[in-house]
């Protein structure tokens, strides 16, 4: 959610990977002041679970090209302000192990409050969208995307279902052999011609590629919050 004069507009999906860290894509940051908002399903209405939070810090991955989405590292982390409450409305996703590899045709779904169709209206209430993975070898050939479908990212969908314009940010989810949903994937972009452009499937930053890179951010965090506690503890 991005702030503009204090009141508060829709812009990105997320992911809460921890109480206090949502996973989301590095192009949605373009504001200041930002609130996560948790559980939350209709957006026409207050349904009661929600958890508003105010995002306490925006961390960027340092390659991310803001004017070039297809050259990769479309990721970002937001801290909260304070930890969210887990309860039955609101869990953390399951990350993946780095370096994994989904297979082909695999089944993973996208969500979102994305428009419904190119063009078309944005979503009130959160969709949810069957996406078959497309094995890199496939999206990356002259006729598909060629050589904007990376190693760092996940192709799915196409065709007849795509996430579309306002699920950017937002996870792919695709189940495990342990039977767990795992976030394998942060909608980056589509086809400037239309969401369901045939041979250009979704393109999600593919999580497994950037597992360093957020450990290493959270590890550096809570050395700093460690670091700034004992020097407030040495001033008293």
């Amino acid at each position: 959610m991005w702030n503009s004069l204090e009141s508060f507009y829709p812009t990105c999906g997320g992911t809460m990977i921890a109480p206090n860290w949502v996973l989301t894509a590095a192009h949605c940051i373009t504001f200041h002041t930002y609130r996560v908002v948790l559980a939350e399903h209709d957006m026409n209405s207050d349904e009661g679970p929600e958890q508003s939070i105010r995002v306490e810090k925006m961390i960027i991955h340092p390659k991310w090209n803001d004017n070039c989405v297809s050259c990769g590292n479309d990721i970002a982390l937001l801290k909260l302000e304070q930890s969210a409450v887990i309860n039955d409305k609101v869990q953390l996703a399951c990350l993946p192990k780095q370096g994994d590899t989904l297979a082909h045709n695999q089944s993973c779904y996208v969500i979102g409050w994305g428009r419904l169709y190119s063009g078309g209206p944005r979503a009130s209430r959160l969709q949810q969208a069957l996406l078959p993975v497309v094995g890199h070898s496939i999206c990356s050939q002259s006729d598909w995307w060629g050589g904007s479908a990376k190693t760092t990212m996940v192709c799915a969908g196409g065709d007849s279902k795509s996430a579309c314009h306002g699920d950017s940010g937002g996870p792919l989810n695709c189940k495990g052999k342990d039977g767990r949903w795992y976030v394998q994937g942060v909608t980056s972009f589509v086809d400037g011609r239309g969401c369901n452009t045939p041979h250009r499937p979704t393109i999600f930053t593919r999580v497994a590629s950037f597992i360093p890179w957020i450990t290493q951010v959270r590890i550096l965090n809570y050395l700093q919050l460690k670091k700034k506690r004992k020097t407030i503890m040495a001033q008293h």
